[in-house]
């Protein structure tokens, strides 16, 4: 509704029929944009944060977990998962994402890439590049922004692969079927522009799949405003070097190991606020 005043308000006489630009995704405004698409991007927003971070050895994945209850079976019968989770799926074996938004359709989107995986793999007998397969994807996210009767999906991934052409990788595409590389982002949350500022300050290139965790951790206590994480919260999950030179591992982190980091956090923070009280009382002396 704001975004159709703003332009009604340039010109007058499109006051009366400003909302049929935002009914359809193949009409353009006179400015020149897709509402519909933008739209979906603000369905992005107020989805769950989610945050990527590319290491040295290998890629982390953390995600704000929406659906939080004492009930939830979260490890399936007390088999821990490695495919897929509520924020967290693996698509083949070298590439997983995280998902921020309509959970329903990011189903859609993964049981596709799935199966253009599996396709690349018979076919050619070997793991699908993957800056391929998130083309393909995002090919597919473009056409339901041209044509009519469709709407765009209302979701963003955050894609970790490997292959051995580029090693690790960390992706980001939208509903309107752009993607870019990164090194480190975060989609999704109310606080996305203060967790992309605290990741530009804290990432390092050196950073161990142990320390992008824990960066994870102190990120998502920011975007949540909350120092008082649970396993319940969060998930998490890492793409990291198989047994062998030639495969990557996926893993999604147990409740268990997720507590254990978040303790390994709060000892970190507790002793940085300790040495900050210090630094300031012997400022105070000075």
């Amino acid at each position: 509704e704001n975004l159709n005043e703003t332009s009604s308000s340039k010109n007058p006489q499109l006051a009366m029929s400003g909302r049929r630009y935002d009914g359809r995704t193949t009409t353009f405004s006179p400015e020149g944009r897709l509402y519909q698409v933008e739209y979906a991007m603000e369905c992005i927003s107020h989805a769950g944060a989610c945050t990527g971070i590319l290491t040295k050895d290998g890629v982390v994945l953390a995600a704000e977990k929406k659906v939080q209850s004492k009930l939830l079976d979260q490890e399936h019968n007390g088999a821990p998962s490695d495919v897929s989770s509520e924020k967290m799926f693996k698509i083949d074996d070298h590439i997983a994402v995280s998902v921020a938004g309509l959970t329903s359709d990011a189903n859609i989107l993964i049981n596709h890439a799935r199966i253009v995986a599996q396709q690349h793999t018979f076919t050619f007998q070997e793991p699908m590049p993957v800056e391929q397969l998130i083309q393909t994807m995002c090919d597919l996210k473009q056409v339901y922004t041209q044509y009519g009767g469709q709407r765009p999906f209302g979701v963003s991934f955050l894609y970790a692969g490997w292959d051995p052409h580029c090693g690790f990788q960390l992706y980001h595409s939208d509903p309107s079927g752009n993607y870019n590389a990164w090194k480190a982002t975060a989609i999704g949350g109310a606080n996305d522009a203060t967790t992309i500022s605290l990741l530009k300050q804290e990432y390092k290139e050196d950073l161990t799949i142990d320390d992008a965790i824990l960066l994870a951790i102190k990120v998502l206590s920011k975007s949540l405003d909350t120092t008082t994480l649970t396993p319940e919260k969060l998930e998490f999950s890492v793409l990291k070097p198989g047994q062998q030179a030639t495969e990557a591992k996926f893993h999604i982190l147990t409740p268990k190991e997720v507590t254990e980091y978040l303790d390994r956090a709060k000892a970190i923070r507790e002793k940085e606020e300790a040495q900050k009280k210090k630094e300031e009382e012997e400022k105070g002396k000075k």
